[in-house]
């Protein structure tokens, strides 16, 4: 569960080490995101002489969290 000024790890080689979430894309009285949720956040740490430099505003996909997700059909993934 991802909610807004949480710091996450990057699961890519796009040259971003650490992002942090500003805000939660979809209804407006969403509180956190999980599996597959778009969020927007701003860039804390990055590779030198990448594309992407620290403090840019872009989207992400959540594409793994710690907790587990249970589904309707009881499967935990």
């Amino acid at each position: 569960m991802i909610q807004p000024q949480t710091h996450l790890n990057v699961a890519n080689n796009s040259g971003v080490r650490e992002l942090m979430c500003i805000r939660i894309i979809g209804t407006s009285n969403h509180q956190y995101a999980n599996f597959g949720d778009v969020i927007v956040v701003v860039i804390k740490e990055a590779v030198p002489n990448m594309p992407l430099e620290r403090s840019e505003v872009i989207r992400a996909v959540i594409v793994c969290t710690y907790k587990e997700l249970k589904r309707d059909n009881g499967m935990i993934v």
